[in-house]
């Protein structure tokens, strides 16, 4: 495992709790890695409907995630609640790159850091649009 960057909980605006499920862990006991883009695309996605009124389901506005990363340093399993902490990186004009983090419950070190890039398209076109005003208000408040 790579070693453990020095990033802690402080330094991330916004966390959400995720249990972890069954399905999730894989022949070896533990999380697999794949389940972890997941976690911080579940993450980021309830932090823009709720804060930023996204609406995934018949909004005009959708993001597309165009990059993504992620490092791990400590394993996790099920049954677990972990905490997926997120913040902004950069803010453009119509992309954002979010900085996340996984934690155990209540503990100060990750154990894993991602990187995720969303892209604000026009829905009926897939065409990048500038990034409405609630969801930048939303973003800002990560930064």
């Amino acid at each position: 495992m790579p070693e453990q960057v020095q990033q802690r909980r402080g330094d991330y605006r916004h966390f959400q709790p995720i249990t972890t499920r069954w399905h999730d862990n894989d022949i070896y006991g533990h999380v697999n890695n794949v389940t972890y883009y997941s976690f911080f695309d579940s993450a980021m996605n309830i932090y823009l409907i709720d804060k930023g009124g996204l609406d995934i389901h018949n909004g005009e506005v959708i993001g597309f995630v165009v990059s993504s990363s992620c490092e791990y340093f400590v394993p996790i399993a099920y049954p677990e609640i972990i905490e997926v902490g997120l913040r902004v990186a950069k803010l453009g004009n119509s992309s954002v790159q979010y900085e996340l983090a996984i934690f155990r419950l209540g503990e100060a070190q990750p154990c894993a850091v991602g990187k995720m890039v969303h892209v604000f398209v026009e829905r009926a076109s897939n065409r990048p649009i500038p990034i409405p005003m609630p969801l930048r208000m939303a973003l800002e408040a990560l930064s």
